[in-house]
């Protein structure tokens, strides 16, 4: 090779190695990059499970509002302590609460969504990242009430009539923030505010599942409305599937 080729290839390579960098710095200053680790392509998945006879569920009387009475076929019960068939507990929130570190994590543009329906609180736990849009619809021909009270967030409270939006934020993490309507004293609700993106509401056998964990060592915790919370840690590495599951009360 010619000392001219050679100085041609050098100078060929460079450029597209200054071209990566300026498209890698450019992908992160758009939010398309976390400053947190790297995906370890992990998960971690499970059932949290109620233990003992659960209490039945108490009849809502809704009939201070004749519209609310008439959006239901069948009576109404609360949903602050739902057990599946096989012992599975609803509306915990499992999510990693330690092990992370200062990592950041890129905000989701979509909004968190809590609707206003068959006046209930539409879901009952809700669970989004501090800094996401909060978004709350009233899909009900009656006007609701929406009144979180935090004790690390700003508290509001907003009337809300039929399709008229309310969008919020909350900055900082808070689990679980709660919800009432100041106008229907039955309408209650939770928010999770968490500042990472491994967080999940167990359905209605209690299952869970956190995908696309860094590897690490973490604090899982899993937290109900009237059961407190409990937590595990673990270890889990690249490209791992872990079991944990969790018992109350």
């Amino acid at each position: 090779m010619t000392k001219w080729g050679f100085m041609k290839k050098t100078c060929l390579s460079i450029a597209i190695f200054a071209s990566l960098l300026l498209d890698m710095t450019m992908l992160r200053a758009a939010g398309g990059m976390s400053g947190g680790p790297a995906s370890g392509g992990a998960s971690v998945a499970g059932v949290v499970k109620f233990q003992g006879t659960a209490p039945k569920p108490t009849r809502i009387d809704m009939s201070a509002d004749p519209f609310c009475a008439r959006a239901h076929s069948s009576p109404v019960t609360t949903e602050d302590l739902l057990v599946g068939a096989k012992g599975g507990l609803e509306n915990v929130v499992v999510y990693i609460s330690d092990g992370l570190g200062a990592a950041t994590f890129p905000v989701p543009d979509q909004p968190a969504v809590m609707e206003q329906k068959g006046c209930q609180y539409k879901p009952h736990v809700l669970a989004m990242r501090a800094g996401q849009k909060l978004s709350v619809i009233n899909s009900d021909a009656t006007t609701h009430n929406i009144h979180p009270m935090p004790n690390n967030n700003r508290e509001w409270n907003v009337s809300q009539p039929h399709g008229v939006p309310v969008e919020q934020v909350f900055a900082r993490e808070e689990i679980a923030i709660s919800v009432k309507c100041n106008v229907h004293p039955w309408m209650r609700s939770y928010m999770a505010v968490i500042k990472n993106p491994y967080f999940a509401v167990t359905d209605s056998n209690g299952n869970f599942d956190l995908r696309d964990l860094p590897p690490g060592s973490y604090t899982l915790q899993a937290w109900h409305e009237k059961l407190g919370s409990k937590m595990q840690k673990i270890t889990i590495g690249p490209g791992e599937a872990k079991t944990v599951d969790f018992v109350f009360p």
